[in-house]
């Protein structure tokens, strides 16, 4: 029972990664999830630091955990943005994204370079999900 499906063609360009090109809503509420980096949420220190995969991996856990408290899931996931300080640092980080995400129904994706994240972290996420 998925709140959204995927939509794919031939006429685009198909995904390099572990997203799609287009998720349809098809019902349920919006929830908005701020850009997450890696802070430990107990001791508000930097996870990682210089770490692409231990950042990665701090800011996947800070999404969950702000997703279960909505009553949702990575399933629920439909759009997510990457913003990494390197994009030396893409393959790291894309292993690690991949591992939350069912490749068939993984959500649509941007991921950019910026000049510089808070903290001087590597990497930040923010996503968008469907609840029922």
């Amino acid at each position: 029972m998925s709140n959204h499906r995927v939509i794919e063609t031939t006429q685009a360009p198909m995904p390099v990664g572990p997203y799609n090109q287009a998720i349809a809503v098809a019902r349920g509420q919006l929830l908005f999830v701020a850009g997450q980096i890696p802070l430990n949420p107990e001791t508000g220190e930097i996870v990682g630091i210089g770490n692409i995969v231990q950042q990665t991996q701090q800011v996947m856990a800070n999404i969950e955990a702000i997703l279960r408290a909505a009553a949702a899931n990575w399933n629920h996931v439909v759009k997510t943005t990457v913003f990494l300080s390197d994009l030396g640092n893409f393959d790291q980080m894309n292993q690690v994204y991949a591992q939350y995400f069912d490749e068939a129904m993984a959500p649509a994706r941007a991921c950019v370079e910026v000049s510089r994240l808070p903290k001087d972290v590597l990497v930040e996420i923010e996503c968008i999900a469907v609840i029922d």
